[in-house]
C-alpha cells in the first residue's frame, strides 16, 4: 500500500509540471502520430511473447477493425470479446465441472434465473422489432 503512495506522489509532482507538453501531443497530425502508434504496438505485442504469429495476428485484427469502422460496425463488441472472452471461457468451465455438467448451475438461484431471462429478452428485442419492422415494409409494399 505505501508503494502505491509512493508511485501517486512521483506521477503528481511530474505529471502536473508536464501537463503543457502532454497537451502539445494533441497538436501532432496524424499522418504522423499514427506510424508512430503503430510501430511501438508491434514492438509491445512482439515483446510479449517474442512471437512473429502474434504479431501477424494483432495485423489481422487491424484489418478487420479497419473494415468494420469502415462498415459502420461497432468495434467495441469485438473487442470486449478478445478481452473478456478467455476469463469467461475459463469461469463457465469452471461452473461446469462444479456442477457435473449440469447447466442448471445458473439458474439455480433467482437472482441468476433473472439475470439470464433479462439478457436473453433484451437481445431478442431487436430481433422482433426487425422483424415486425419488416413486416410492415411489406404489408405497405402489398397496399401500394
Amino acid at each position: 500500500v505505501a508503494s502505491m503512495y509512493v508511485g501517486n506522489l512521483m506521477l503528481l509532482i511530474l505529471n502536473l509540471p508536464l501537463v503543457p507538453l502532454f497537451a502539445q501531443f494533441l497538436r501532432v497530425p496524424y499522418y504522423l502520430l499514427y506510424p508512430v502508434i503503430f510501430g511501438i504496438s508491434i514492438v509491445g505485442v512482439y515483446s510479449v511473447n517474442q512471437s512473429l504469429f502474434d504479431v501477424s495476428l494483432m495485423g489481422v485484427f487491424g484489418i478487420i477493425g479497419y473494415f468494420m469502422r469502415k462498415l459502420d460496425f461497432p468495434v467495441a463488441p469485438l473487442v470486449l470479446g478478445m478481452v473478456l472472452g478467455t476469463p469467461l471461457e475459463r469461469a463457465l468451465r469452471q461452473s461446469l465441472l462444479m456442477s457435473q455438467g449440469s447447466l442448471t448451475i445458473f439458474v439455480n438461484r433467482p437472482i441468476s434465473a433473472i439475470l439470464l431471462l433479462f439478457s436473453i429478452v433484451v437481445l431478442l428485442i431487436p430481433i422482433l422489432q426487425a422483424f415486425r419492422s419488416a413486416k410492415s415494409l411489406q404489408r405497405e409494399a402489398n397496399l401500394a
